[in-house]
């Protein structure tokens, strides 16, 4: 028993070092617990929020002892967890979020990958880029929750999220540079798009590490809190980011992001045709009805989806 409770003390301890901010003990036991066996299918889950949160669903990174570490499996579960929600019109918003104390990604698992030869290493890269691109491509509004590290690909993932908040002790940045590489699942294309290719390639030319406040001052998150006692403060001002999207209507939303995604990659003429093909995809909406109903009524709006 004491020596049980000596590798306890010792893993906390070695967990504590690593953290920048103290978890509470609740999360150290669940941390050590998940570290000793985990089942593939339980490295990423998706969870549907319910109550008044019905509408927000969560994407949950979960592969503990390799620190969310992008491998074979987690991304294939990443990309079968886009794929599962895609189509779904009852989703208003999506939050991508890690549930390891500390981390929210470490980028592609190096150990895995040291493994493989040349063709396997280029399907490897081609396939989590692929992931970032499905979860890109989710039509409705999507936050990337940053309570911990992002670095590599970990930064590359939050880049394919609409929108990011991280809490002040995530460590941000694209660090290929240093290891002899480049960002290689859309990295380079993505935060160019997110702060000008200026500053991009000074983060990427210096394999600068931001913590949470540092990247919103750049631009490269859009909101940053203090870190709470739970580890989780950027989760929960995605919620609250959230709730705020939540209210409204769900097609406007998603034609909304495809105006601004489309429109960003043309001139301008083209753009505003882009946003006149998707405006009149609303007009014949039930959606659009009931909020100017609701409008007339001084009432809130009941958006069905429609």
């Amino acid at each position: 028993m004491a020596a049980v409770s000596l590798k306890f003390l010792s893993t906390v301890s070695a967990v504590s070092k690593n953290l920048l901010n103290r978890q509470t003990l609740s999360s150290c036991r669940a941390f050590i617990s998940h570290t000793q066996q985990q089942a593939p299918e339980d490295e990423f889950h998706v969870n549907y929020l319910d109550g008044d949160r019905k509408g927000i669903v969560v994407l949950s990174m979960r592969r503990f002892k390799a620190r969310n570490a992008m491998g074979r499996n987690i991304i294939q579960r990443f990309i079968d967890g886009c794929q599962q929600i895609k189509h779904d019109n009852s989703i208003s918003v999506v939050i991508l979020r890690s549930e390891v104390p500390n981390v929210f990604c470490a980028g592609a698992d190096l150990k895995e990958r040291a493994e493989m030869n040349n063709k396997e290493v280029g399907e490897f890269v081609q396939k989590l880029r692929g992931s970032v691109t499905e979860l890109a491509n989710l039509p409705m509004p999507t936050i990337a929750a940053i309570d911990g590290f992002a670095l590599g690909g970990g930064l590359e993932i939050s880049l394919g999220c609409d929108m990011r908040v991280a809490a002040s002790n995530a460590k941000i940045g694209l660090i290929e540079t240093s290891l002899g590489l480049i960002p290689g699942a859309g990295g380079t294309q993505r935060l160019c798009r997110v702060v000008g290719p200026s500053l991009a390639k000074e983060l990427i030319f210096t394999s600068r590490r931001l913590d949470g406040f540092e990247a919103r001052d750049l631009g490269v998150v859009n909101h940053a809190v203090q870190q709470n006692d739970a580890g989780d403060a950027a989760y929960q001002r995605s919620l609250e980011l959230a709730e705020e999207i939540l209210p409204n209507a769900p097609i406007a939303l998603r034609m909304g992001k495809l105006a601004i995604n489309r429109g960003i990659e043309v001139d301008l003429d083209s753009g505003l045709k882009y946003e006149e093909a998707y405006y009149a995809q609303i007009i014949p909406t039930k959606d659009r009805l009931e909020g100017l109903q609701a409008f007339k009524e001084k009432r809130k709006p009941k958006y069905q989806g429609h």
